[in-house]
């Protein structure tokens, strides 16, 4: 018994971590944010609430619907970048029309 969980701890070390990187939309073009979402696959985009109150919003973005969990599908929504208040990036939401 002793074996075995020292070899699943040993496991559970070695394998990869599989981090999501962060972003502040505000450091980067629309196109660069489309970019490293799409060459990530997936990304934590932070950014400034519109409504000025000082609040950082922050979600995870896709590239593709393969990148949504069950039940879930990919929808447009927009983010502030450096050089576009509404630059249009992927979330996963659920219900609606996964027609994007």
């Amino acid at each position: 018994m002793r074996m075995i969980l020292t070899a699943i701890m040993v496991a559970a070390v070695s394998l990869p971590a599989y981090a999501i990187n962060r972003y502040d939309t505000r450091s980067f073009t629309c196109e660069q944010v489309q970019s490293i979402v799409k060459r990530e696959g997936a990304a934590i985009l932070r950014y400034p609430s519109a409504r000025g109150t000082g609040t950082i919003l922050y979600d995870r973005y896709v590239a593709t619907g393969l990148q949504c969990e069950y039940n879930k599908h990919p929808v447009y929504r927009t983010v502030p970048t450096r050089d576009n208040a509404s630059c249009a990036v992927k979330s996963c939401r659920s219900g609606g029309d996964p027609g994007n």
